[in-house]
This record gives C-alpha cells, structure tokens and sequence, in this order.
C-alpha cells in the first residue's frame, strides 16, 4: 500500500510582546531617522510585531508550537520519530536548534535534524518528511517546525529591525493510503549570498572583537534583493508545481506565500492566476516571521476556516541566498 505524507495537525505560537509600528518610530525618530518606519510599514503592510522574552531563544518558541500540534494530533511527544526544525536564527551554530527541542519537549525516541534555507525552509522541511515517510516504513510520526527569532541577531538601531517578529509553526506528518502530499518545485541562486546575511560567527569569518565592532555578527542588508526575485520566481515556482502533477491554478484553493510584503503576494497571486482571497496574510498582525511564517500563516488559515478538509493547498518560501522552495499538499 501507499506511504502519502499527511498533515494531521497545525499549531503555532505567538509569543506576548507587542511591538507597534509607532514604538518602532519613536525610536528611529530619536536616532535621527523619522521617516524610516513609515516607509516600511506603506510598502509591506506590516502594523506590529512581536518578541519572545529576553531570555528565550528559538527553541523556546518552537516548543509550545510543537506540543500544540501533537495534541491536536492525539499524539504524544514519545510517538515523534523525527524531528526536522526549519530556521536560520538557531540557538546555536551547532549543535542543532531540533535536537534541544527535542530535549525540550522529551520526544525521546526522535531522531532530528535541521533545515537552514531560510524562509523557504518550512516546505523544503515537509518535502523532505513527505520522502522519508514514502520510503521508511518504520517512520510513522513527524514533527516539522519553523521558527524564527531573528530579531535576537539584529542590530537594534538597523531599521531593518523592522521586519523582524518572533514565533513559530508546527506540523505533524503521517502516511495514508490518499493525498496528502503532492509535489514539489525548488530552485536557488547563490550570486546572492552575499546580500543579506549575518556574514561572521562561521568559518569564513570567525567571530572576533572586529567582526562585532563593524556589526558583522548581527543580521545585515548589504545589497539591496532584486523585487524580481519573487515577482518572477514565485509564479515560475507555482506554475512549474503544478504543471508537473497535472493540476490548475483553478483547482488550488488556498497559496501560503512567504509573508514579507503584501504588494508582492498581491502581484504574485495574479501571475499565479489565483484570487487574493486565496492567498491567506498575516504579517500585518504578526510581522514578518521568517522561517516561521508559512507554518503560522497556515494554521492561522485552517483556524479561520479557509483551509479545509479536502483543500489543494501550495506553501512558497522565499529565503536569502537565495533559496525558494515549493509544495502542494490535499488537506487532509
């Protein structure tokens, strides 16, 4: 019989502290740039955001992701067989931010690994569950996170600082003999690497009293990213998913977009050929969550009712590098 790769349950998690738009100003106001978050907020949408406690870090906010989707899954964190955590703010370099929740949590009999591309790490992470359930028998249960404390690795005087909201999302992964998972599209480019990063603190350039003075171990925008970039590869990605498993854009009922800035989603969706209202957004509430957008912006969907039972649904990720990656799903 068939291994398909289900999702059985959503969950995510908002952490409490509110950051308004007009905080944000007064800072930058101070810091002699006033027009700064007012430009940001008409071109992405974005009216707040919100942080984890000080002493936090991202494994913090994907633990109670992860326990919310495993009860509403019926299951409990000994049923996990694997763990695959999508972020590019970890705890730490190394080890693993996946294998501290699974400490966190006490999925004792979880293997675990991470996925680092990014905002395109949460369906580039449930592609690769979706393969590990068709073809191992023996995994039965896996838990696949996204989460996102990018704010904890940015200069707090960098407008940037802007987009940067904390939380995180979670999906539990189980095989049935139906749809499920679909397929996928995934492509990159690596010419802008060098863009947008936190560029010392790895082995290209260890992290030295120099490094942290000129600001190089907190998270920069060197280059400005080409709007292109998503304007184009966001409709070439969902075209290309679909034209390889046969389906139309009228047969998708709902598409969880990178959640960055709402003129691109619009744009995107109607080179998608997809209605707005099926394009689901919450960084006007909640801020852009990185990794930890799409799985947040798809439960917000199924709790909301726009995501059903028996829904085609397509998650596209956008992350720096650049990676983005693509999937669809039947909601089971």
């Amino acid at each position: 019989m068939p291994r398909i790769a289900n999702i059985i349950s959503t969950a995510h998690y908002l952490p409490a502290h509110k950051i308004t738009n007009a905080e944000l100003n007064e800072r930058f106001t101070a810091l002699g740039k006033p027009d700064v978050i007012g430009k940001f907020a008409e071109s992405t949408g974005i009216t707040q955001r919100f942080y984890a406690p000080d002493d936090w870090s991202t494994s913090d906010l994907a633990v109670p992701a992860a326990l919310e989707a495993l009860k509403r899954a019926g299951r409990r964190p000994a049923d996990v067989d694997l763990i695959i955590l999508g972020t590019d703010s970890p705890d730490y370099i190394t080890p693993a931010t996946s294998v501290v929740v699974q400490h966190k949590i006490g999925a004792k009999n979880a293997g675990t690994f991470d996925v680092g591309c990014a905002c395109a790490s949460f369906p580039t992470a449930l592609t690769i569950a979706s393969g590990i359930i068709a073809t191992n028998p023996g995994i039965r249960t896996i838990l696949v996170i996204g989460a996102y404390m990018m704010h904890r690795l940015a200069d707090p005087g960098d407008p940037t600082i802007f987009f940067y909201g904390d939380g995180a999302g979670a999906a539990v992964i189980e095989a049935k003999e139906k749809p499920g998972f679909i397929g996928s599209a995934m492509q990159a480019d690596g010419e802008y690497a060098e863009s947008w990063g936190i560029f010392a603190g790895g082995t290209k350039e260890p992290a030295s009293e120099q490094s942290i003075r000129d600001g190089r171990t907190k998270v920069r925008l060197v280059k400005r990213y080409p709007p292109e970039i998503n304007d184009v590869g966001w409709p070439k990605l969902f075209n290309r998913l679909l034209a390889e498993n046969n389906l139309t854009a009228e047969e998708v009922d709902q598409v969880i977009f990178t959640q960055v800035r709402k003129p691109t989603i619009e744009l995107a969706a109607k080179n998608c050929g997809v209605p707005i209202e099926k394009c689901h957004m919450i960084m006007d509430k909640w801020g852009y969550t990185g990794s930890a957008c799409i799985p947040m912006a798809l439960d917000d969907a199924i709790s909301l009712g726009k995501v059903k039972s028996g829904d085609l649904v397509v998650m596209i990720g956008s992350g720096v590098g650049y990676n983005q990656a693509a999937c669809a799903f039947r909601m089971s």
